[in-house]
């Protein structure tokens, strides 16, 4: 009351100028980063010769037993392997370990771990290269009546694109990496054996985050370090026909923020009568709040003091294969594709482009508390919870992004918040100079005109565990097209349409073969 009068009265002007600012001294809050690239100048594709090698035979045992290839593909996609609700996991890994069996690996096992089983297998060709494969044998939920096709019969249905098989996992991940052993076994059926040893790792964790994906590598770890590198099967291909090679992903943090009731207010025990909120504290309203506090108002800035600290500029290769890629970039067409209208800040271009592969996140991913059926009633909840992810990329620490957002949210008063952290690694990348990049992008330009380059994609994969961990390049490419990840309507194309310029089946896997081969050499 003091400090008011004297406000009013002129006769204290600095005790009323402090009263009116007691936040002057606290540090700034931060602001998104802003980069530039390293140099103009582009990445010359042109540098990279063809492959030229034909291995015909190999290509009519395709062609001739491309059925067969389908059908081996429908066999993955008809068996559910739905990780989140632990459907079909076992079958799947049996499947996956079977068909290695099959196909003459000396080595095919049920690797268990503390969630849901790895696959290993190993082919041994006697060869002086190993290629490690890594799969994903699991997909994401559905729900079926979103789908023109139902999701687990893997349909060859007409499309505006040409034939295309419709089913959850036909492009995420199952689709290409089955055509990729449909490629293996041709050689093997052909030539008697590979040009090369294969390692498989498969898991059935990686839409969970990959939580125990390293219990599998850490059963053959020093086997795996002997290997040269590593290829993640994966329809690379637009409709237009152009390549979109990726080099690297971002890393991801990902947790539960939980507000319970207890101490601090809100019931403790079972949700209580909506009256009471006149005098009983909301679990609720204090999820939000706490949230509000890690970003700004529009959602758009991370407000959790250092957490952009560690983040770097693009270097030189990477400003090199943006400059080269950028015309690539399509504001319009991928705002179409995602249903939205516009970016963050109205960037465009290649502003919008570094923005998204250079920068991390914080997205709340779902949030629930109390009744949300039909109908009502009204309840005061116990409990609420919000799963949050964030994208890092390179040389950002999960754990220590994630200890800024505890200790953040403690400085803030909202030290009663749980966080359970559900998973998290570190980015991962590999240079367009390796020699396994260079392999891959000869034989891309073999079957495309137009190939762009990505240092990364802002998605993430556990992909830290063969570059950081190993010591190994890593090839996240093959060449045809699919869309639909973890939405309805999920496909893989087949054959396309004349209007279609990404190629079919039968080249995806001759492409993989020229792979395999190139990778000998």
């Amino acid at each position: 009351m003091r400090k008011l009068l004297l406000c009013l009265t002129g006769l204290a002007l600095t005790a009323c100028e402090q009263a009116a600012s007691p936040t002057e001294s606290a540090p700034e809050a931060p602001t998104r980063p802003a980069f530039s690239l390293a140099t103009d100048e582009a990445y010359d594709f042109d540098k990279v010769p063809s492959y030229l090698e034909n291995h015909q035979a190999v290509y009519d045992y395709i062609d001739a037993n491309l059925d067969d290839h389908l059908g081996a593909i429908q066999r993955w996609l008809r068996q559910r392997s739905i990780s989140a609700q632990n459907d079909g996991i076992q079958e799947m890994a049996a499947m996956v370990r079977q068909d290695l069996e099959d196909m003459g690996f000396a080595e095919a096992e049920i690797v268990p771990t503390d969630g849901h089983p790895g696959v290993w297998g190993y082919y041994d060709a006697g060869a002086d290269k190993t290629l490690v494969v890594y799969l994903m044998y699991d997909v994401q939920p559905v729900n079926p009546e979103d789908w023109e096709s139902p999701p687990f019969e893997a349909r060859v249905i007409d499309h505006a694109l040409g034939k295309v098989i419709m089913a959850r996992g036909a492009t995420n991940q199952k689709g290409p990496q089955r055509a990729f052993l449909n490629a293996l076994e041709s050689i093997i059926a052909v030539d008697g054996t590979l040009p090369i040893n294969v390692m498989i790792t498969a898991e059935g964790e990686e839409e969970l985050g990959s939580p125990h994906y390293p219990q599998i590598v850490d059963a053959y770890e020093e086997r795996l370090k002997t290997a040269d590198a590593a290829l993640f099967p994966f329809n690379s291909q637009r409709p237009d026909g152009t390549v979109s090679v990726i080099l690297g992903v971002k890393g991801i943090l990902y947790f539960e923020l939980v507000a319970n009731g207890g101490d601090w207010g809100g019931p403790a025990v079972a949700e209580i009568h909506g009256s009471y909120k006149a005098i009983v504290d909301s679990p609720v309203w204090r999820l939000v709040q706490g949230l509000s506090t890690l970003v700004s108002e529009d959602g758009n800035t991370i407000l959790v003091p250092g957490y952009y600290d560690d983040i770097r500029p693009p270097n030189v290769e990477e400003s090199q294969l943006i400059n080269a890629g950028i015309e690539q970039w399509s504001d319009q067409k991928m705002q179409d594709m995602l249903g939205v209208s516009q970016w963050v800040d109205g960037k465009t271009g290649k502003d919008a482009a570094i923005e998204y592969l250079f920068t991390t996140t914080m997205n709340i991913d779902g949030i629930w508390g109390g009744y949300t059926g039909e109908g009502v009633k009204t309840i005061l909840p116990h409990r609420a919870a919000a799963k949050v992810d964030s994208r890092l990329p390179p040389d950002i620490d999960p754990d220590e992004a994630l200890a800024k957002i505890r200790r953040h949210l403690d400085n803030n008063g909202f030290g009663d918040l749980e966080i359970v952290k559900l998973s998290g690694y570190p980015a991962s990348q590999t240079s367009v100079a390796d020699p396994a990049v260079q392999a891959a992008l000869s034989v891309f330009k073999k079957y495309a005109d137009d190939i762009a380059v990505q240092p990364r994609i802002a998605g993430s994969a556990p992909f830290y565990q063969f570059t950081d961990r190993l010591g190994l390049p890593l090839v996240p490419s093959g060449m045809g097209f699919g869309t639909g990840a973890h939405a309805p309507n999920e496909i893989m194309l087949i054959e396309p349409g004349e209007a279609t310029a990404a190629v079919g089946l039968a080249d995806v896997e001759k492409a993989y073969v020229d792979f395999v081969y190139a990778l000998a050499e």
